[in-house]
């Protein structure tokens, strides 16, 4: 019987497929962008805007939309959205970066919960990053998970067209109507 073979970085940097990603030692294809899920990436970066530069709220932020983050050799996964705090990540780097974000949003595909609501927490909780956000488009629900104590605690839940200031980004109000193009 053959060992199975986990696949590596390298082996997803060698990949002629796009929009792949590596998790577990797998690599996968991600799900085709609905417009739905287009939307809630787009709106949100809109959104966030005041937090980019060096003088936005908390310091300023990076962000990143589909951008492949290194973990661990078998876990590269992409982000729909991702942020740094500038005074982690002073400059850019190039290539895949391996520096764990401050900040993910996910968009919770069909087919691809159980990577978004299980397998990604747990990832994110052993790297130590601070705020996971999860949104479904269909359902109309956004759900914030902060880390404290080791653990995840969830910080807010927003369904329909509710409104919410939401750690880290809580110097200003977001509406899950906007977010999700209804407003």
């Amino acid at each position: 019987m053959e060992a199975l073979k986990l696949k590596t970085l390298d082996d997803l940097l060698l990949s002629p497929e796009e929009r792949v990603e590596l998790i577990g030692g797998d690599i996968v294809r991600r799900p085709m962008a609905r417009i739905a899920h287009g939307a809630a990436q787009g709106n949100l970066r809109g959104e966030l805007n005041p937090f980019s530069g060096r003088d936005g709220p908390g310091g300023g932020w990076w962000f990143a939309t589909e951008v492949s983050v290194a973990y661990e050799i078998h876990e590269c996964p992409s982000h729909d959205l991702a942020g740094w705090r500038r005074e982690r990540l002073p400059r850019l780097p190039e290539g895949v970066i391996d520096l764990p974000p401050d900040w993910v949003y996910e968009i919770v595909s069909p087919g691809h919960e159980k990577k978004d609501t299980l397998v990604l927490p747990l990832l994110l909780k052993r790297h130590r990053v601070p705020d996971y956000w999860l949104i479904w488009p269909e359902a109309r629900r956004l759900i914030a998970y902060r880390l404290s104590d080791g653990d995840w605690c969830e910080t807010a839940t927003l369904e329909g067209s509710d409104r919410a200031r939401i750690p880290p980004f809580d110097a200003i109000e977001l509406d899950l109507d906007a977010l999700l193009g209804g407003g």
